[in-house]
């Protein structure tokens, strides 16, 4: 087994691999920005990703690219991302945008602020383009704030009185400087840098795995949450 097909095996939704520690992962930080939040009617405009080998970040080999959709952007979504439709009518489609970003992301694990969301459109349009699903392992930093803040009650970036805080509000309470807001790429950096703070948090608090991350980041949990609470996410 080669060394690309190993580290796959070793990341995958499988348990082997499960005892790989953090520095020794390599990750996968990644955001989308879309024409709205309905699965059934929207699409991905915007796929920006960072790589991670442990918690250091990897600027030097980034993911960014425009995506031209099929839905139709209304002003609602052009406020908030600032794509234009004019922007978007010579990039690739998704299918060619999807079949790139999954060569970047293989062997990784993948990290995202709402992650369920993201993977949510990402895997729709896998399947309408007879692609594999990302089956990579998966984390989410807002999974992983929620976890932290039950067990590091007295840290001041913890007392946000909010059920679900944006990936703006943690980028302020940890000091993180936010300058390209509600771009692909530049909320991917805002993201890597808050994983960045959550890490030694976890592995003072015993979380030291990918075992151990995928239980305490696990999206699905988080989206369940989400769909419970009053709180707002990143949009």
């Amino acid at each position: 087994m080669g060394l690309r097909a190993w580290t796959r095996a070793k990341l995958g939704m499988g348990a082997s691999g499960a005892d790989l520690p953090i520095q020794e992962l390599r990750f996968t930080v990644l955001d989308t920005e879309l024409t709205g939040l309905d699965e059934r009617r929207d699409d991905i405009i915007s796929i920006g990703a960072l790589h991670m080998q442990g918690s250091r970040i990897e600027l030097g080999n980034t993911f960014q690219e425009l995506v031209k959709p099929g839905a139709i952007l209304d002003g609602r979504t052009v406020v908030i991302h600032g794509i234009t439709p004019s922007e978007l009518e010579a990039r690739p489609p998704i299918e060619e945008v999807l079949a790139s970003f999954t060569e970047y992301a293989e062997g990784t694990v993948l990290v995202g602020h709402c992650l369920s969301l993201d993977l949510g459109f990402l895997n729709r349009d896998a399947r309408r383009f007879r692609r594999a699903p990302f089956r990579n392992a998966a984390v989410d930093t807002l999974s992983l704030y929620g976890w932290l803040r039950r067990r590091s009650s007295d840290h001041p970036a913890f007392t946000l009185d909010l059920p679900a805080p944006s990936l703006f509000d943690l980028a302020a309470a940890f000091e993180i400087p936010v300058e390209a807001s509600h771009s692909a790429i530049g909320d991917a950096y805002v993201t890597a840098q808050l994983f960045q703070r959550f890490l030694p948090l976890l592995q003072q608090a015993g979380v030291g795995t990918l075992a151990g991350l995928r239980r305490v980041g696990n999206p699905r949990r988080q989206l369940a949450n989400l769909a419970a609470s009053d709180g707002h996410t990143h949009f």
